[in-house]
């Protein structure tokens, strides 16, 4: 199958290729009640060694840059509790954490999770964390313009591979919250 968007040789469709997905990412997909059909989540094969954003539209296309999104957890404090949560906003953009984040998880202090919380907790490598299969009970904040996207291209769980789903399928989520200004310039 040809991906929707980027150059990527061929597409699959993530419930065919659920060994390619971490459990929590391949558990996300079995158990799919989503707006958007669980097929219409495809997986792409990608070289962990172009993660970085610049070398990886060169490579999969620059169309990219503009319809991808980061996955990035973040730790919101008060009183002594943590609660953990992840922000989903364009490539382009950055999570407002100290912000829009911290006042939506009714935080006293907020900041991104260091990545032995980030890979522990949601059972994901570092750099290829998703807002697929994220634990129970987390919010998943995402931005609006991330959900307006017809695809968006987002991390598998691994660094190798990428997921392409329907923006809309991310507002469908389990604890998302479209949040307006979540992702700033």
């Amino acid at each position: 199958m040809r991906a929707p968007i980027g150059d990527f040789e061929t597409a699959t469709p993530a419930p065919d290729c659920l060994d390619e997905l971490t459990a929590p990412v391949a558990d996300a997909v079995r158990a799919w009640q989503g707006t958007v059909a669980a097929d219409q989540i495809l997986y792409v094969d990608t070289d962990p060694r172009w993660a970085d954003t610049s070398v990886f539209v060169e490579h999969y296309g620059r169309d990219l840059l503009e319809r991808s999104a980061n996955c990035v957890v973040v730790a919101g404090k008060r009183a002594g509790e943590i609660r953990l949560a992840a922000c989903v906003v364009p490539s382009t953009a950055r999570a407002d954490v100290n912000g829009v984040v911290r006042r939506q998880l009714g935080a006293r202090k907020a900041s991104f999770a260091s990545m032995e919380t980030a890979t522990g907790e949601t059972g994901m490598e570092y750099g290829g964390i998703t807002p697929v299969g994220l634990p129970a009970g987390w919010p998943v904040l995402v931005d609006p313009a991330v959900v307006d996207m017809p695809y968006v291209l987002v991390g598998s769980g691994r660094r190798r591979g990428k997921l392409l789903l329907p923006g809309k399928a991310l507002a469908g989520l389990p604890g998302a919250v479209v949040l307006e200004g979540l992702g700033v310039a």
